[in-house]
């Protein structure tokens, strides 16, 4: 499980017209633990609610800095961030945790839309500072909507930065093809964004030839179930460390049964969308419901298990725990 950090709300200010920056320092004056690109945190809100957000800015600071937007069907994060959040409250988050690492390539292009902007800026940085080739496109409905305009506008030595607004005609339905160049081995493509936006950016990719292994996402979005998806039979989960085993019924899911029986588990967005629960797979076929890991990872012959939401195509899914 993640350490947690206790921090304090250095500061909150307007970045476009639906978005709040938020800049946190740790209660203790100490420099928070470093992070790479692509990295979010865990923040727990007073109100309750957990929720992940991407790390952005330049990730050689001592503080962190996070964007989150006001969004129209708020589950209660964001509102409460919007509505409720002041500079010199306290919070709880957990240490940065990184499944949407930057990785060395030739080349770069980012893809980003609405807030999904918040962990490509850092990539951005840090492509910058590596010298890494790079293109940023940033796609949002109107201009006044985009986050970190100044930011990341003008000044980049070895990149570019061009935003899209989609009330101008440059939507990502209109653009896309024309902004993901063909497939080479030294390009790599990372994406953040709505599901659907991703969606399309890998059906756009998959028809210009690209190798699944050079595009990245990530999505802090829970995938919506197809209306005739099978809510799940009764399976076996079984801990390899010790045998014990327990029946998992289609209203719980794993990491429920195995709270329930005393076993302890790292769980935060309880929605497959943050990577806290990935538990090695042992033995068997593995239904993955959660978003965070690619289609490679969930048929890579070392699998992980999202315990929140996955279930089990086998009547047993033997876990390494």
């Amino acid at each position: 499980m993640s350490e947690m950090l206790s921090v304090i709300v250095d500061g909150l200010w307007r970045q476009g017209d639906k978005s709040l920056a938020v800049r946190l320092v740790a209660e203790n004056g100490e420099t928070l633990p470093g992070w790479q690109p692509g990295a979010h945190i865990d923040v727990h809100l007073p109100c309750g609610i957990i929720r992940q957000y991407s790390l952005t800015g330049a990730c050689g600071d001592e503080s962190y800095l996070i964007c989150v937007g006001r969004e129209t069907a708020s589950r209660g994060g964001s509102r409460y961030i919007h509505e409720t959040l002041r500079p010199g409250q306290k919070l709880s988050i957990s240490s940065p945790r990184n499944l949407f690492p930057l990785n060395q390539a030739e080349r770069v292009v980012l893809l980003a839309a609405g807030i999904g902007i918040t962990p490509l800026y850092a990539m951005a940085l840090q492509l910058e500072a590596s010298g890494t080739p790079f293109t940023l496109h940033y796609y949002v409905k109107k201009r006044e909507n985009a986050a970190f305009v100044r930011e990341v506008s003008g000044g980049w030595r070895n990149g570019e930065c061009i935003i899209h607004a989609s009330c101008e005609g440059e939507s990502p339905r209109a653009r896309l093809s024309q902004d993901l160049p063909a497939a080479h081995d030294g390009l790599h493509v990372y994406t953040c964004g709505p599901v659907e936006f991703m969606t399309k950016v890998r059906d756009v990719a998959a028809g210009k030839g690209w190798a699944e292994t050079h595009i990245h996402s990530e999505a802090f979005q829970p995938v919506v179930p197809a209306a005739n998806a099978d809510t799940g039979d009764v399976f076996t989960v079984t801990l390899a460390s010790t045998g014990e085993r327990w029946p998992v019924p289609a209203d719980k899911t794993i990491a429920q049964v195995l709270l329930e029986n005393g076993v302890a588990v790292p769980l935060s967005c309880e929605m497959g969308i943050c990577g806290a629960c990935l538990t090695p797979v042992i033995d068997g076929v593995v239904d993955h419901r959660d978003t965070v890991q690619s289609a490679e990872e969930k048929g890579a012959r070392d699998q992980q298990v999202a315990l929140c939401c996955s279930r089990s195509h086998s009547g047993e899914l033997v876990i390494g725990l």
